[in-house]
């Protein structure tokens, strides 16, 4: 299976301040370029661990498309950042012995764009694209015949010598990922014939994974030292290898070579600010600032932008997520509202 990458930098990456945080779901610079990080892929449905719902659809659809000899239906898979949207275009991919072609939204900006992709397409190829929400209308219109009847329709010439030339594509299967499905227009959704949710990954599938990219990392990992990291990555696999990395530059540096036990997962998450919730330092600074004014809230989105110095955009689409997702914070018409569960835990930090 031979993949193609574009040239584009993934535009989902977040930053606070000019940093990328340990715990952004997105990739990070590091991930992009390492080779490491796409050994750390599996590349078949078997070695996918976690998303049994999902595993089992794509199953039955592969060998159904495999056994008819044609083109998978189109796939729309969206869910959270992390999850492995972008692992599992690659496991179809080698699953049907097919090449695969990968590209986000944001680098389709121009006609041309789309078209070169579209033109260079073989039979039964994959198409990937990422963050398809953030696709141009143009872009996206030139996409609805190549998706329906393999065709690409392009105008040719201006004003009244203006003429529509149909140009055949062979069969192909797009598949495309979001964060975001209902910002996809509904013509576009329509035109998928499988759409699956990925969920946030349990502590025991979490604690599977992170003891895989253990063993590819040639570390020796504890039960315990598996778990406390499962527990400290937000449900989100990406987040776990990138934790059991930082851990294993401490462990190098501290010279206990590859034995990674629960006190050193510990002691490394402590130094990078990442407590046993699974919160950081930022997470805990909005829930601080929450708690000092009106007493836990009330409290406008953008009084807590000012008050932290960070855009609302950023707070509202990477900081706030993971808090709504376990429970210490609560969007109401009237504002940010810190819960119990989350006083609790900024009284235990501060004690």
């Amino acid at each position: 299976m031979a993949i193609l990458s574009s040239n584009s930098e993934n535009s989902t990456s977040q930053a606070i301040k000019g940093k990328e945080r340990l715990l952004d779901p997105a990739p990070i610079h590091e991930e992009i370029k390492s080779f490491r990080e796409d050994s750390l892929r599996p590349r078949a449905l078997a070695e996918f661990i976690g998303q049994s719902d999902l595993i089992e659809v794509m199953r039955i659809s592969v060998q159904a498309a495999i056994a008819r000899e044609e083109s998978l239906d189109h796939v729309l898979l969206y869910g959270p950042p992390g999850l492995g949207k972008t692992t599992m275009a690659l496991v179809l991919a080698n699953e049907l012995g097919v090449e695969c072609r990968i590209t986000s939204a944001p680098a389709l900006e121009r006609p041309r764009d789309i078209v070169g992709l579209l033109m260079n397409l073989k039979s039964n190829d994959l198409l990937f694209i990422d963050e398809i929400h953030r696709l141009s209308k143009v872009a996206e219109e030139l996409l609805y015949p190549a998706l329906e009847d393999f065709r690409l329709d392009l105008t040719v010439g201006k004003s009244s010598t203006a003429r529509t030339r149909a140009i055949k594509l062979p069969p192909f299967t797009l598949i495309a990922a979001t964060t975001r499905p209902a910002a996809i227009s509904s013509p576009l959704r329509d035109r998928f014939g499988i759409t699956q949710r990925f969920e946030f990954y349990s502590f025991e599938d979490l604690q599977k994974i992170t003891e895989r990219t253990a063993k590819i990392l040639n570390l020796i990992l504890t039960k315990e030292a598996s778990l406390e990291i499962a527990r400290r990555c937000r449900g989100t696999p990406r987040i776990a290898n990138r934790l059991l990395r930082r851990v294993r530059d401490y462990a190098t540096v501290q010279s206990q070579e590859n034995f990674i036990d629960y006190d050193l997962v510990n002691d490394s998450l402590k130094l990078h600010k990442v407590d046993q919730c699974g919160l950081d330092q930022f997470d805990r600074r909005l829930l601080k600032m929450l708690l000092e004014i009106n007493n836990g809230g009330p409290v406008g989105l953008d009084t807590l932008s000012a008050a932290l110095g960070e855009d609302a955009a950023t707070l509202e689409s990477v900081v706030e997520p993971f808090l709504l997702q376990i429970g210490f914070l609560k969007r109401t018409p009237r504002g940010r509202i810190l819960t119990d569960k989350g006083r609790n835990h900024i009284d235990c930090e501060i004690k």
